[in-house]
């Protein structure tokens, strides 16, 4: 490496859109609270070989949920791409990478202890503390994400847990992701089933209870759905469907749902986020408890990321 190549030295003055985001994202997260979360859980090192410093892995797994880097390509990635050990805080002369190994036992420590859903958890505290999340209404909807469907694996068989549905007339087979939001896209709440799962009938578990409101597409147009909404008080602002041989009412039927669907709309920025930016079309590992764990800690991230104007602001 040449003096020139030294970042504090180079001449190059262009911000490379990988520099800005991780950039953004090291003041947005809220490493101190996430690490003293995961701390308990931590092996301790005694008189044999330490244990890898905390924050280093779990910066390593974030790695890994935004650029969606498997265990071994993120090993490799770190001895290649100078940026993201920085972002890390690797030093080749002093540090060790960790390899595979270690990356895959930390990524299976937080899925056995619970802890994907704790840092949901805390980082839905950092926001309600600084007054990020609107509590005035909120909005469910619901992704399939694709599993592979080949039989090439040691059972020669596809996950058992996934299922197959048909949405319009293509049939999808992997699981779904049910969600809650607030008024402006942020994840409150979040619910992983098998594909085959009707939207409606995860919609109680999503609730919390301080809803004064609920918008949701025409999937969640049930009698219980409404039922349940009256019964607990809130505002039903569900769209309609348009049945069979019904004539009368379908201009109000229209402005009803277009009402709707506008509001709505701010809802699928989290689904946008997640398959676009964060590359998550496919299931990474077979079961759903895994995978749950995964999509748990990326809509967490994706909340920081759609905040991550306002946190910084707040933070400066």
């Amino acid at each position: 490496m040449t003096f020139a190549e030294h970042q504090k030295l180079s001449r190059r003055q262009k911000q490379t859109k990988r520099e800005r985001f991780l950039a953004e994202m090291d003041v947005v997260v809220p490493w101190e609270r996430l690490v003293a979360l995961i701390e308990p859980h931590y092996p301790r090192g005694g008189r044999g070989r330490q244990p890898m410093p905390l924050e280093r892995m779990l910066r390593i797994h974030f790695l890994q949920q935004w650029y969606a880097y498997s265990d071994p390509s993120m090993e490799e990635a770190l001895y290649e791409i100078p940026l993201l050990r920085q972002f890390v805080g690797i030093d080749l002369g002093r540090d060790f990478v960790p390899d595979e190994t270690t990356i895959l036992k930390f990524r299976r420590l937080l899925e056995q202890q619970g802890l994907a859903a704790a840092i949901f958890a805390e980082v839905q505290a950092v926001l309600r503390e600084n007054g990020l999340v609107l509590a005035e209404g909120k909005m469910v909807d619901a992704t399939l994400i694709h599993a592979p469907s080949s039989t090439k694996n040691r059972e020669h068989k596809r996950d058992p847990e996934m299922h197959q549905t048909k949405k319009g007339n293509q049939w999808y087979f992997g699981m779904k992701a049910h969600v809650a939001t607030d008024p402006q896209g942020i994840v409150e709440a979040l619910e992983v089933t098998a594909a085959n799962i009707p939207d409606h009938q995860v919609l109680e578990s999503l609730l919390s209870g301080e809803e004064t409101v609920l918008l949701a597409d025409r999937g969640y147009d049930y009698p219980g759905v409404h039922e349940l909404l009256e019964k607990r008080g809130i505002q039903d602002a569900v769209a309609r469907r348009r049945y069979p041989g019904q004539k009368t009412g379908l201009q109000a039927l229209q402005r009803f749902n277009r009402s709707v669907a506008r509001v709505r709309a701010r809802g699928e920025h989290a689904f946008r986020l997640l398959k676009c930016q964060f590359g998550y079309r496919k299931t990474r590992y077979r079961g759903l408890a895994k995978n749950g764990a995964q999509l748990t800690t990326l809509f967490a991230l994706a909340n920081l990321y759609l905040l991550r104007r306002e946190l910084a602001w707040l933070q400066a």
